[in-house]
């Protein structure tokens, strides 16, 4: 049995791409196994707030130290990382903002980005102090953009969003990451009808890939 996280980030509640693409992951995926958990967290419509300087003085006190105060500051972020720590795939659907992820995403991963949640720090390993808590868990990306070319050519330099999600859910325990990314949804033309069209065929197969990798490492 999978444990699924599914992160949606858009501002729209209609006419978003990649909401659209995330309802199909999910039928996808229950109509192989109704039996899987699919835990969503709606990022894009009830934001997490921003980290604050309480915030940050809660986290780094050591847990028996913190007072009601400090308890209640982490409330939201304890439960985000309840949510996450089950997980054995997440998956992130979101649009791209200016080059670069939603800042309701990126709050949503600075609330559960927590030292001795989710990785730890330690000066003894030298130049690489921090290490993730967790391990095995498989990141999925599906994304929609205005523009186009940002994943595979001249134009990829401009693309902060894949980049960034990787690195981050990385210190989540991510160790292998998936991509259906539609782009061109501001020319409205047919390369953007090419692109829907081919990221709207790669989510079962995408399902299937998975499934079977988690059949295998079950075994």
């Amino acid at each position: 049995m999978s444990r699924i996280l599914l992160i949606e980030a858009s501002a729209r509640k209609t006419r978003s791409l990649s909401r659209n693409l995330a309802e199909r992951f999910a039928a996808a995926w229950l109509s192989h196994a109704p039996s899987d958990e699919i835990i969503r967290r709606d990022v894009g419509l009830n934001p997490p707030p921003a980290i604050t300087e309480q915030w940050i003085a809660a986290v780094f006190k050591p847990e028996e130290a913190r007072d009601a105060s400090d308890k209640q500051v982490l409330t939201l972020s304890d439960e985000l990382i309840g949510e996450l720590i089950p997980a054995d795939i997440l998956v992130i659907a979101t649009p791209m903002y200016n080059y670069g992820m939603p800042a309701a995403l990126k709050a949503w991963f600075d609330q559960v980005i927590r030292i001795n949640k989710t990785f730890s720090f330690d000066l003894a390993r030298g130049d690489n102090p921090i290490e993730p808590m967790q391990s095995g868990k498989t990141l999925v990306m599906l994304t929609a953009a205005g523009e186009g070319g940002l994943l595979d050519s001249i134009a990829s330099h401009k693309n902060h969003l894949h980049p960034h999600i990787i690195e981050a859910s990385r210190l989540l325990g991510v160790e292998q990451h998936e991509t259906v990314a539609i782009e061109f949804q501001e020319f409205g033309d047919q390369r953007f009808d090419h692109s829907q069209a081919q990221a709207t065929a790669a989510i079962e197969p995408l399902v299937e890939r998975l499934m079977e990798q988690t059949t295998c490492s079950s075994r």
